[in-house]
């Protein structure tokens, strides 16, 4: 078993990894793995200014390269890059990075098809999970495996930047078709509505659909998605177990008292 590794901009490589891990897409969100709503992301999401904040502590840290963990369809991986940073985006949903790979400048950007539990050796400065992607790792099994393979490639003082949703917010309140539902026209495509529907609340377990709807031919697409809400000291214990320090614990600018963003170094 390897993992593919897409370079600069079409070489195809294939490292070893651990013959006991799943395939790939197992891993993958099931909204990031079709391809339809793949390349609908970012139409359906487009202001990204929370990405700027990472831009920030990328600067701030004096990085040079940058590993994006959960890159998906490339919009934070590609920004920096842009920037003059040597940077290396991994997913495990192929049809999210197919999408990256077609953007301009995407050539720039080293994409690997896997996940950080077996990545290629590399020493990074910094290694961030923007977003959801902290959360979507449910098990500790999967949160302490992730965390153990960005620290193997980091190199030694180098950062780890993630956030993650507080707890007791309880977001996921207002995870309904009333309070979620956005539509916008496509080009080539027509509306295109999209919600979520929360499903189930099981201890820090949330379970939620997303439903994608094709207003001009009437098809609906479904994913469903868990995301697990910890608590900051469990954050901090586990980052503690896998070899990270904690720095710093900061409110993200665009969501204040909403999100933990976690400035963390590798030790």
């Amino acid at each position: 078993m390897g993992v593919t590794v897409l370079g600069y901009p079409d070489q195809l490589v294939e490292v070893e990894a651990v013959a006991a891990l799943p395939a790939r897409d197992e891993f993958a969100d099931g909204g990031f793995s079709d391809p339809r709503l793949a390349r609908l992301y970012d139409v359906l999401d487009p202001d990204r200014s929370d990405l700027d904040a990472y831009a920030a502590i990328a600067a701030e840290l004096g990085a040079s390269s940058v590993l994006d963990v959960g890159c998906g369809t490339g919009t934070f991986a590609l920004l920096i890059a842009e920037q003059g940073y040597q940077v290396t985006g991994v997913d495990p949903a192929a049809a999210s990075l197919e999408a990256a790979r077609g953007k301009p400048g995407a050539e720039a950007v080293q994409w690997i098809h896997g996940d950080a539990t077996r990545l290629p050796p590399m020493q990074m400065d910094l290694a961030t999970m923007t977003a959801n992607v902290a959360q979507v790792f449910t098990t500790d099994t999967a949160w302490e495996d992730t965390l153990a393979g960005i620290h193997a490639a980091l190199a030694p003082g180098g950062h780890l930047v993630f956030e993650t949703r507080i707890p007791e917010v309880r977001a996921w309140e207002r995870w309904t078709k009333e309070h979620t539902l956005e539509a916008v026209e496509v080009p080539g495509t027509g509306r295109v509505e999209s919600w979520n529907e929360l499903l189930d609340v099981r201890g820090e377990l949330v379970t939620f659909r997303g439903v994608t709807r094709f207003v001009d031919d009437g098809v609906s697409i479904p994913s469903v998605s868990t995301l697990r809400f910890r608590s900051r000291e469990a954050i901090e214990a586990s980052l503690a177990r896998c070899g990270f320090t904690v720095l710093q614990v900061r409110d993200a600018p665009d969501r204040p008292g909403r999100e933990w963003v976690f400035l963390t170094q590798r030790i």
